[in-house]
């Protein structure tokens, strides 16, 4: 039997995940199509892309965007939006139409064609939602925007597949084809949706596309007979595609692949068909792999033993002002708690759940540390700097307070040593390849960095480490700096342009949260947690340690 002790935390994280997730009705997917995008110049079709942003204690915040489609007035984008819905809460969407000139893939004003809002809610219900896009309140000509919104079914499973093709139509005078795949899904009302485009591969009429991958929900609704169309065209630069030909199967068909069957399917154009007397096909395309990706939840993870280590970093520069002082965010009022101290109460009695041995080891970055007084970026907040934990969020509100008369404030606001600190520990734990140990470190600070390229480079090589980044913003400072590290609004790169490997940073200002529950709080910051622990699993294939205890009890919906 477990100890009680386990049991214990099993049950208190039962109850903060309840208390995140139980709101939290279904995962959806939406499917975003637009129609009758005139573009501001006239003589070529535009290049859309749809940008989806949530709001959030007033903010629009971006959550994920399509791709960009290249001359099209009229775009089915093949980017699936997965978005958690809450049926309790109201979620406003605002949809926005973009015409991403080529060359320049960042948003500007200039590029805007139109947007649309409405709430998620409204999407679930009619569940395909068509509405015009405005712009500056007024209909943007006759354009319009259509959200499909399906809501997914107990299985999470995923599938990677690759297809390649040999021998196609050319249909190109002066060059081969260029071709692109489409996979549709048959609707049970007989309609299509899209599923998957991939890329271009051009001049070649023998393509091997990249392989992708995509929920079973998403591929065939979890129905492994349901029809799939897939037909292969050839780009064109104006938009006006090319017809190759085209093929049926099943996800049951593709299935077999696993067994070490080759498939392959004729493409067919059934104009050919009908008027070329010895018409074979318009070339083969082969399936090269078909791999079924189990995915494991949070729970899965926590439930086989997997323990979040949390670290508290402090900010102790002088910006945050004298402590002695009643201005400062570090000043101790005898009966109510600082900034520093609300913020790390809020967000440490959440994290505490999911911590076992619930030591903290809690570093300073900023001050001049005695004996000598030099700068430091990592000191340990209790002065032992080989045992730098705490008991609890209590012990390191103690050590907080103990430490505050002892050094002095000073700069500058360095943010890369505390984290390369906890990937060090991190990527000694990555060399198990087991999930017994995350890494979240919670930087508290009172606004902005002053190494940022540093800082940038350090989360960049954590990215690819088991552990995340919480930045709480204390006090009333300009956090921008702050919002570029949380790459939701696009993508962090290092100084040297190597993107993030995920996104691993959350930036929340306490200031937004002053007067709000703490369980407002928590939820906007350990919001992206879970979905974090199993992105970085899931993705090394890295499956929870003794599942087979808690898998026989688990109930799975059919």
């Amino acid at each position: 039997r477990e100890s009680g002790i386990e049991r214990n935390i099993y049950e208190s994280a039962e109850a903060t995940l309840g208390f995140i997730s139980s709101p939290c009705l279904t995962k959806v997917e939406l499917r975003v199509a637009c129609r009758g995008i005139s573009d501001r110049d006239a003589l070529s079709k535009p290049d859309p892309c749809v940008v989806l942003k949530m709001q959030s204690h007033g903010q629009w915040f971006e959550v994920d965007r399509t791709e960009v489609i290249r001359s099209s007035s009229s775009p089915v984008f093949s980017k699936i939006f997965l978005v958690d819905y809450y049926f309790e809460e109201v979620q406003r969407l605002r949809f926005e139409l973009h015409d991403i000139s080529s060359g320049n893939n960042g948003l500007r004003d200039a590029d805007f064609l139109g947007s649309m809002e409405c709430t998620l809610g409204q999407i679930v219900s009619q569940r395909k939602l068509t509405k015009a896009l405005l712009k500056q309140g007024n209909t943007a000509g006759k354009s319009s925007i259509t959200v499909t919104a399906e809501e997914l079914s107990g299985n999470d499973d995923y599938v990677e597949l690759s297809f390649s093709a040999r021998k196609l139509d050319d249909k190109d005078f002066f060059s081969k084809s260029d071709p692109f795949l489409e996979i549709f899904r048959i609707n049970d009302d007989g309609t299509e949706s899209l599923v998957h485009r991939t890329e271009t591969v051009m001049n070649n009429l023998s393509p091997v596309w990249k392989s992708f991958k995509v929920s079973l929900n998403t591929l065939c609704s979890g129905d492994h007979d349901r029809e799939l169309k897939c037909t292969v065209w050839d780009w064109d630069s104006n938009g006006k595609h090319d017809f190759i030909g085209e093929f049926q199967t099943t996800f049951k068909e593709m299935r077999t692949e696993q067994e070490g069957k080759q498939i392959q399917w004729e493409c067919i154009n059934p104009k050919y068909q009908l008027k070329k007397k010895n018409y074979r096909n318009s070339g083969v395309v082969i399936l090269n792999h078909c791999k079924i990706i189990k995915m494991y939840s949070f729970l899965d993870y926590i439930m086989g033993g997997c323990q979040i280590q949390f670290t508290v970093a402090i900010d102790f520069t002088a910006s945050n002002g004298d402590p002695r002082n009643s201005c400062s965010l570090h000043y101790i009022h005898p009966y109510q708690p600082n900034e520093y101290l609300k913020a790390l109460v809020a967000v440490g009695e959440i994290c505490q759940d999911y911590d076992s041995d619930k030591m903290f080891p809690a570093f300073g970055f900023g001050a001049l540390i005695p004996p000598d007084f030099k700068v430091s970026h990592d000191f340990a907040v209790n002065f032992d700097e080989d045992n730098p934990e705490c008991a609890g969020i209590q012990g390191v509100v103690e050590a907080y307070q103990n430490c505050l008369p002892k050094i002095q404030l000073y700069g500058p606001t360095n943010i890369a040593p505390i984290i390369q600190k906890v990937a060090s520990s991190a990527s000694e734990e990555m060399h198990t390849k087991e999930a017994m140990e995350y890494f979240i470190l919670l930087i508290l600070t009172d606004g902005v960095i002053t190494d940022m390229a540093d800082t940038r480079e350090a989360i960049v090589h954590a990215s690819h480490l088991p552990m995340s980044v919480i930045i709480v913003g204390v006090g009333n400072a300009d956090f921008t700096d702050m919002q570029i590290l949380d790459g939701d609004d696009g993508i962090l790169r290092s100084p040297k342009g190597e993107p993030v490997l995920r996104d691993i940073v959350q930036f929340v200002p306490f200031k937004d949260f002053k007067h709000a529950s703490p369980a407002a709080l928590a939820k906007s910051v350990l919001a992206e947690v879970p979905n974090q622990v199993v992105d970085y699993y899931n993705a090394k294939g890295i499956k929870p340690k003794c599942l087979s205890d808690y898998e026989s009890t688990r109930t799975f919906s059919p």
